[in-house]
């Protein structure tokens, strides 16, 4: 009596998916609803803000976390996040000052839709508080 056979599996393999890392200066509350989230999403925005801008570098980012989140609310915190590339094509790359500030405008009423693309969490990675 011969047992069952076992055959290499024929299913195919999904593909890594290509993603481009982004960086999005916070203050705590935000962060706090994106920790709600299980680090997966980042909450709708308010109704005086109509466009949420997730930033192409981390330099940029840190500025904006140490130079006005600190002040505005005593700490700011730069998160890192990877987004599925192809999505992000329906989003131009915006100069908002300098050769490296870098910013994607992504109206609020795509956000649900943006954070579907999401790969992975969202990363709290840099956190500043004003000096001693």
């Amino acid at each position: 009596m011969n047992g069952p056979t076992t055959q290499p599996s024929t299913a195919p393999t999904t593909p890594a998916v290509a993603t481009t890392t982004l960086w999005r200066p916070t203050g705590p509350e935000e962060l706090a609803l994106v920790a709600a989230s299980d680090w997966r999403a980042w909450p709708p925005r308010l109704p005086d803000q109509p466009i949420f801008y997730p930033v192409l570098n981390e330099d940029y980012a840190i500025r904006i976390a140490r130079d006005w989140n600190v002040p505005a609310s005593g700490v700011g915190h730069v998160t890192r996040f990877e987004v599925e590339t192809a999505f992000l094509s329906r989003y131009p790359v915006r100069q908002a000052g300098g050769r490296t500030i870098l910013e994607l405008w992504v109206p609020a009423e795509e956000l649900a839709e943006f954070n579907r693309h999401i790969v992975g969490r969202i990363e709290a990675v840099h956190e500043f508080r004003p000096p001693r």
